[in-house]
């Protein structure tokens, strides 16, 4: 696949997301990702999600796209010198495991950087790889309440709730390809490689807005509120007369005054109780009670019509089966279908963000386990049939 990092080639050598949902970021975009699995079992990402027609796992399809999976047994000597001679083809050596357990293999930036002083090595952790808390075992539900995302999380009266994706793994993996990428730039200046370093927890902190100096500055600290920001109305979920719900964002001035415009309530933005930004902050749930009112009368698709031609932003809440009906997502090709040897066509989301002259793409699904091995191991490292049956014999691939 041609892409702008089409003369990249990366390692991948972690499981689970984390670090995998990195190196498929990389793909998307065509760099080469070779991914080093354990043999016989592979990634676990193999066997995760809850429906598995086939036995399948429909969550491995698209974490592991445009990649190429080599087996390599890590903790024998014998993989770990398959990976220092991948390592001097490698631009990028991509890892998710405790911190230093690469060095206990003989693996650490040091070493390699001492075979191939361009190597980038990138490091997903719960922690990072320093600090008092870096040996911990990490995981990125961990990570989201470490960094605060959990705390905000949910409704006032009840214990703090999870967003229903892992995005805490997906937050340090984006971290991860962004500090890759500014890593390569900087190579072309300097000629060397260098660590970069993506914590769960801190990825999961940089998200948090204003969320650290409103503590610090003004002692105040946010708190669960459900479907809405404090002081930012109108901005939440609202009942319409079919039983469905939709979103309307009508916060800033100008907007508000569209939204009640639709209403007929033109009295609204003339009274002082919401005539600006700060004063239907203070009045917020009064606020959502009026809007609620007029909503409950108005059928969704009524309802949604009025509001897009009025200008004021609003949305349902889709389920799947709304993405992949909904005309928009179908005209810019927001969700593909990638042909899967076994499972057959499968949609999935596209690449994103869209590059005008160097687009991204998907040439294949989540391969089986040690599919490129003859690709990789004779291809590139040029290794006899004799070295290969002998690694094989040994349980190294």
């Amino acid at each position: 696949m041609n892409g702008p990092l089409a003369d990249i080639r990366v390692l991948e050598t972690g499981t689970l997301l984390a670090g995998p949902f990195c190196g498929q970021l990389l793909g998307d975009f065509g760099a080469e990702v070779i991914k080093l699995e354990d043999p016989g079992k592979g990634d676990p990402m193999r066997q995760w999600g809850r429906e598995k027609p086939h036995g399948q796992s429909l969550w491995w399809p698209v974490v592991a796209r445009n990649k190429k999976s080599v087996t390599c047994n890590l903790r024998t000597a014998e993989g770990q010198n398959l990976v220092r001679r991948l390592v001097e083809h490698s631009d990028v050596l991509l890892e998710n495991f405790r911190p230093g357990t690469l060095e206990r293999w003989g693996l650490s930036y040091e070493e390699l950087s001492a075979i191939n002083p361009r190597l980038i090595l990138v490091r997903v952790t719960g922690y990072g790889q320093t600090g008092p808390y870096s040996p911990r075992a990490g995981f990125g539900s961990i990570g989201e309440a470490m960094g605060g995302l959990r705390y905000v999380t949910g409704e006032a009266d009840r214990a703090p709730s999870r967003s229903g994706i892992s995005i805490g793994d997906s937050l340090a993996a984006t971290y991860a390809a962004f500090g890759t990428l500014a890593a390569l730039h900087a190579r072309e200046r300097t000629g060397r490689g260098q660590v970069v370093d993506s914590a769960i927890y801190e990825a999961v902190l940089a998200m948090m807005e204003s969320l650290i100096p409103e503590w610090g500055v003004a002692g105040y600290r946010r708190e669960r509120t459900g479907p809405i920001l404090p002081n930012v109305a109108p901005s939440n979920v609202y009942p319409t007369a079919d039983g469905s719900d939709v979103l309307i964002a009508a916060n800033q001035d100008t907007v508000f005054r569209r939204l009640a415009e639709v209403m007929d309530r033109a009295d609204l933005p003339a009274d002082a109780r919401y005539a600006t930004h700060g004063a239907r902050g203070e009045n917020q749930a009064e606020l959502d009670e009026i809007i609620a009112e007029w909503t409950r009368t108005v059928p969704s698709a009524k309802l949604l019509g009025l509001l897009h031609e009025a200008g004021v932003p609003a949305g349902g809440i889709y389920t799947a089966a709304d993405i992949l009906a909904d005309p928009h997502v179908r005209a810019r090709q927001a969700v593909i279908t990638v042909d899967h040897p076994e499972l057959g066509p499968v949609p999935m989301q596209n690449v994103a963000p869209r590059l005008s002259s160097t687009p991204g793409g998907v040439s294949w699904p989540g391969p089986a386990l040690g599919a490129h091995n003859d690709e990789v191991y004779r291809g590139l490292l040029g290794l006899a049939d004799t070295d290969l049956s002998d690694l094989s014999d040994l349980g190294v691939i």
